[in-house]
Order: structure tokens, then C-alpha cells, then sequence
């Protein structure tokens, strides 16, 4: 028996760009946490959220442009917010293109302008028994990648 086939899933068929299927399985996922409420986008609000109610949180992303790359601040937050989730048990990964977080999370709705997209927290919600089966997808991608000890993977998100 696959691991596959333990979790429902399909085969993985040889050659499979794993990344780029995890890119479509993250962009599924914001969509539908953004449709049910439970995402939560912000550095400090993201902070906030783990710190009053961490076991709410089911999966992290953090996001950098070239630009932030130098940003000290930024990746002092970034290694502190990576350490919480290892804690944790919160599965989390790397985007390297806000631009299209953006494109895929929009405006806020209360201010109508961009949230801030370098760190984004997927959350439980209040409904029971809610299996995204994109989120199940990236959990699975995060374990693989955590067997060839890339803790904090990095995803590319579809055109």
C-alpha cells in the first residue's frame, strides 16, 4: 500500500512537477479559506492570532519579494514566525512573488487597499468536520519535503 493510497489520493505520476502542483493546491487554498473567513494575512496580525490561539492555525505562508530580501526586520519576524510554527506542528512554506498573493488574496475589504501578504495564516474554521482537500495536499507536500529536510519549502504559484 502507498502512501497515496493511505491518504485517498491519486498516484503521483513519474515526472510530476511537485512544485508546481503544490503552487495549484495553494492557490485553491486561499481562495477557499478567503471564501470561509480563515485567513488572516499580516505580519503582526499573524503574530497576534498564533499567540492568543495557536492551535486555530493550520498552515502558514510567508511571502518576500526581491526587495525584502534585505529587509532585517522582515527576516527576524520570518525565522521567529518559522520557529513558532516548527513548535507548533504548523506546516508552512515559502512564496517568492506577493504580486500574485495579491492577485489571488485582492483588497481589503474594510480599507479596499492591499493587506499585508508577507505572512498569511490559513486557520481553523468553526465549522466541524471542514476537510480542504487542498490544505490536505500542501500537508502532504510539506511532510515529503520535510524527509529531505527542506523544513520550509519553497512554492511558485501558477500563471
Amino acid at each position: 500500500m502507498t502512501l497515496e493510497e493511505i491518504h485517498g489520493q491519486e498516484p503521483v505520476p513519474a515526472g510530476h512537477d511537485w512544485v508546481q502542483g503544490a503552487g495549484k493546491a495553494l492557490h485553491e487554498l486561499l481562495v477557499s479559506a478567503q471564501r470561509r473567513g480563515c485567513l488572516t494575512a499580516g505580519v503582526y496580525e499573524s503574530a497576534k492570532l498564533m499567540n492568543v490561539d495557536p492551535d486555530n492555525v493550520a498552515f502558514c505562508v510567508l511571502a518576500t519579494d526581491e526587495e525584502d530580501e534585505g529587509d532585517i526586520a522582515l527576516q527576524i519576524h520570518f525565522t521567529l514566525i518559522q520557529a513558532f510554527c516548527c513548535e507548533n506542528d504548523i506546516d508552512i512554506v515559502r512564496v517568492n512573488d506577493v504580486a500574485k498573493l495579491a492577485a489571488i488574496v485582492g483588497p481589503c475589504e474594510e480599507s479596499g487597499e492591499p493587506p499585508d501578504l508577507h505572512c498569511i495564516l490559513i486557520t481553523n474554521p468553526n465549522e466541524d468536520g471542514w476537510k480542504d482537500p487542498a490544505l490536505e495536499k500542501l500537508n502532504f507536500f510539506c511532510e515529503e519535503k520535510r524527509k529531505s529536510n527542506d523544513w520550509v519549502p519553497s512554492i511558485t504559484l501558477p500563471e
